[in-house]
């Protein structure tokens, strides 16, 4: 399937400044932007600047970015499911993943996230694709934040909501293994019956063993 991606941006106005919300960006263009110090949730800064630019390189790899002036202070990225996930193995071509979704402590709660998935979602071409998300707390600022699990899930699922994501029953183990844990859908209005049945049987791939 042909990869399309349209740019979109919008301003957001925060106490600390105006803050560009765009993309996908290309990989050019985010290789030239300066990345925060404060990026540091997956791996350090330099490193996952430069893993960003390899996923903006991929045919359906997305990147949407907060920017600060010219410093990234946020981002997003869709690509194809890990191949050691679950949600790989049918090799569904318009079936992607919401891989990561960071913005730095200074504007949290300025609705940099939310925003990330309004423009992520602003492209038409979204609407050919299963979009999910897979939630795990072990992967939130808990300790950053002071929030509970549940209090931290709940702004996470508020979040998800504004780009249209929906909570999704599986019996995926890793989501399984806590009830704060969840999957996250959003299946676009193009999306044929075959590939939602398909995406249904990744789901539940054990509800016939006992």
């Amino acid at each position: 399937m042909e990869h399309k991606k349209t740019y979109n941006a919008k301003e957001l106005k925060t106490p600390y400044g105006d803050v560009i919300i765009e993309g996908p960006v290309s990989p050019e263009t985010l290789a030239d932007l300066e990345f925060h110090s404060d990026l540091v949730a997956f791996r350090p800064p330099e490193k996952q600047h430069k893993a960003l630019v390899g996923i903006a390189q991929l045919p359906e790899g997305r990147i949407i970015i907060a920017r600060h002036n010219h410093m990234v202070v946020g981002y997003a990225t869709f690509l194809y499911p890990d191949p050691l996930e679950r949600w790989s193995e049918a090799k569904m071509e318009n079936l992607i993943e919401l891989g990561a979704i960071e913005v730095i402590p200074q504007f949290r709660g300025c609705s940099v996230g939310k925003n990330l998935l309004i423009v992520s979602m602003m492209d038409d071409a979204m609407e050919d694709y299963i979009t999910i998300t897979t939630e795990y707390y072990w992967h939130w600022d808990l300790k950053g934040t002071g929030l509970n699990v549940w209090e931290y899930r709940k702004i996470m699922e508020k979040m998800m909501t504004a780009g249209g994501l929906e909570w999704y029953a599986t019996d995926d183990p890793e989501i399984c293994s806590h009830p704060a844990n969840c999957l996250m859908v959003k299946i676009g209005k193009r999306v044929d019956d075959e590939s939602i049945q398909r995406f249904d049987r990744l789901r539940f791939m054990n509800r016939y063993m006992y």
